[in-house]
């Protein structure tokens, strides 16, 4: 009479049943035309490949997880609700400015003033200081972006003039030289716009100058007359 299986046995991989008494078959089964395949005995001992356990490294499966896991320790130190020291860091230099700035607050409420409103006038002083700290390299360097232009611009009116003298006088210019010539007054137009003289010298400056030389003439003129009256 073959085995029954107990409750309580157990299946391997294989399809092996061992059962409570300590032996093994392959159950009975039935074949897809419908015909029953008997219940087998399985030998003492005998064990199919398929229920080998594979050997498992365990220094090389911890090394194949060992990003999985995480740092050894952050857990823990989260539990705790203690930050790392970086975060700890810059925490406690936030709170340094917060109170600097109360403190600042304060100080300028103690005048007299609203707190508030002192602490918006100390950040609109030192926003405008910035801003005017800002813009004066910017306008320092406009101006001599524009100087620089202006010279380049005067130096080629001046070499144009030359060539333009040269062909009033009947020389033969190259088509390059008359190129030039034919811009005289594009570049006379380009240093007007840039607020610069034919010379290349701001507007002002060149006013300036005109007046002083004025003046010195007028008085050389007065001088004369006092002298043609004296005489």
């Amino acid at each position: 009479m073959a085995p029954t299986a107990s409750p309580e046995s157990s299946t391997s991989r294989s399809g092996i049943r061992k059962l409570s008494n300590g032996e093994s078959i392959i159950p009975a089964s039935t074949r897809a035309d419908g015909s029953v395949r008997k219940e087998i005995r399985v030998k003492p001992g005998y064990k199919p490949p398929e229920d080998v356990e594979v050997y498992k490294n365990r220094t090389a499966a911890a090394w194949k997880n060992r990003g999985k896991e995480g740092v050894p320790g952050a857990a823990a130190a989260e539990d705790d609700g203690k930050l790392p020291p970086h975060k700890t860091a810059t925490a406690a230099a936030k709170n340094a400015k917060r109170r600097e700035a109360r403190k600042k607050a304060a100080a300028a409420g103690t005048d007299g003033n609203d707190p508030v409103d002192a602490a918006k006038s100390n950040t609109d002083a030192t926003k405008a200081v910035d801003g005017a700290a800002d813009a004066k390299p910017e306008e320092i360097d406009s101006e001599a972006e524009k100087a620089k232009e202006a010279r380049k611009l005067a130096k080629k009116l001046r070499q144009a003039r030359e060539l333009k003298d040269k062909k009033e006088k009947g020389d033969n210019l190259l088509p390059e030289q008359f190129a030039k010539v034919i811009k005289i007054q594009e570049l006379m137009r380009q240093l007007d716009s840039l607020g610069f003289d034919t010379d290349g010298e701001k507007k002002s400056v060149a006013a300036a100058k005109g007046e002083e030389t004025d003046d010195k003439s007028l008085t050389n003129e007065e001088g004369g007359t006092a002298n043609e009256s004296a005489g």
